[in-house]
């Protein structure tokens, strides 16, 4: 896209943003499942549902926005989605059952999703492949950005005269600011919508009926969108590859979201700290978050490095090295976290464990995005929808289970226990790192990369 710098610049800040705002919103309102489980009168996991149905509502969103994108384009299939989850987010702020909050937090997040999933492919049409990188880094740190600010903003919320009901409030009227930037700021970005709306500028002052573009040549098969985007990521996750990365980065995220409640029990039941100190915490996760942007952003030099030497073709296993780093800090920063979590032991090492997390977390995730969209070449849409559902699965589960897991097990055994499988997961970029390109030239999907 020849676009000048400054505008690509402030459009990649505008989708960010826009993205940032729905992942907050889906942790804002953690805060508020105990003052929602009294004004209701049900129990903490209904409560908690809220936040775990807008996350599967992600999870679903990639299936029907990945397609109606390349059919109708970037931008309106952002912004009207955009448009309907920020009235959802007023649908939950005035509701008057636990049915409702529940059903309109599910929708917030399936249209939600739409820059959620559509954002990296604008990010491939307006940069240049030797300025994706950091571009995606950049809009990376967004995406779990809004998850860490959320509980602080709702902590602040809920323990105000304002309640629970302002996190929904302030997050439609957030939305809706945003939403009215976007208008202004963002244009179309897909190169056969561009091209298409060109013929159509060109017929009306020609008079010249047979002008037309490629895209409007395509015969839309709903078949073959249907085998892209709902049958083909499946069976993509049959895959080594697909599997494993997946995997790994859904297990991460999920540990994002399972935070929500772990870090409050910790914070606000064990050691006692008040509903907004006790959100404090998750200051330290961002700043592991912004440490793991500066490293993913100087592997890019050994990528643009590696992507020279290979002819300017793509090589998954340069995207690695940050990964590899950042599966051993995860691990290490879970066991600090569980095994400093008594109210006898200073807070800080905790908080350290918690920043570690955040650092590894963010290497794990985005090296595996990466990875994953250098590896299938043409059918990195396939396998992104593939990791979006499986991702948006974990984090919708885990703060279902947390919060009586932790009160059943103890935060220092249960925080032990993901520990462990993230310890198993290490090897993980590992294998790849080494066998990788082997495992890529058996693949039928990933043959295409080596």
């Amino acid at each position: 896209m020849n676009w000048p710098f400054r505008k690509k610049f402030f459009t990649t800040i505008s989708y960010g943003l826009t993205t940032c705002w729905i992942t907050l919103a889906s942790a804002i309102f953690a805060a508020a499942i105990e003052p929602v489980s009294a004004e209701f009168d049900v129990n903490t996991e209904t409560s908690a549902a809220a936040t775990s149905l807008l996350v599967f509502g992600f999870g679903l969103g990639p299936l029907v926005w990945g397609p109606l994108s390349e059919l109708y384009g970037r931008k309106w299939l952002i912004l009207i989605p955009y448009f309907i989850a920020a009235v959802f987010s007023f649908g939950t702020a005035t509701a008057k059952d636990i049915q409702t909050i529940l059903i309109t937090r599910f929708f917030s997040g399936l249209f939600g999703s739409a820059p959620v999933t559509i954002t990296g492919g604008v990010m491939a049409d307006i940069w240049a492949p030797h300025q994706l990188g950091s571009a995606i880094v950049a809009y990376g740190v967004t995406i779990v950005g809004g998850p860490t600010l959320g509980p602080i903003i709702g902590g602040a919320l809920c323990s105000s005269r304002l309640g629970w009901r302002w996190t929904e409030y302030l997050t439609g009227i957030i939305m809706m600011a945003q939403l009215g930037v976007d208008l202004f700021v963002i244009d179309e970005s897909y190169a056969p919508i561009l091209l298409a709306i060109k013929a159509h500028k060109l017929r009306l002052r020609t008079q010249d009926w047979a002008l037309h573009a490629k895209h409007e040549e395509w015969d839309v098969s709903f078949k073959e969108l249907y085998q892209k985007y709902f049958i083909r990521p499946f069976q993509m996750m049959a895959t080594p590859i697909c599997f494993l990365m997946s995997l790994y980065a859904s297990f991460v995220y999920g540990i994002l979201y399972a935070n929500l409640e772990s870090f409050s029990i910790e914070y606000q039941e064990v050691r006692q700290w008040g509903p907004v100190v006790g959100t404090l915490p998750f200051i330290a996760l961002l700043i592991g978050i912004l440490c793991a942007a500066a490293i993913n952003i100087h592997n890019n030099k050994y990528y643009r490095r590696r992507l020279m030497e290979n002819g300017y073709r793509a090589v998954p296993e340069a995207r690695l090295p940050p990964m590899m780093l950042g599966g051993i800090v995860f691990t290490a920063g879970q066991f600090l976290f569980a095994w400093t979590s008594s109210p006898r032991i200073n807070y800080w090492p905790s908080i350290i464990g918690i920043a570690l997390t955040g650092l590894g977390f963010t290497t794990i995730f985005q090296a595996a995005l990466g990875y994953l969209i250098d590896t299938f070449t043409q059918y990195s849409a396939s396998a992104v929808a593939a990791n979006t559902f499986m991702r948006s699965m974990f984090s919708g589960a885990f703060p279902l289970f947390i919060i009586p897991m932790y009160h059943k097990l103890g935060v220092n055994w249960g925080t032990t226990v993901f520990g462990c499988i993230a310890a198993a997961l290490i090897p993980v970029p590992y294998l790849f790192f080494v066998w990788g390109k082997r495992i890529r030239g058996r693949g039928k999907w990933s043959k295409d990369s080596v």
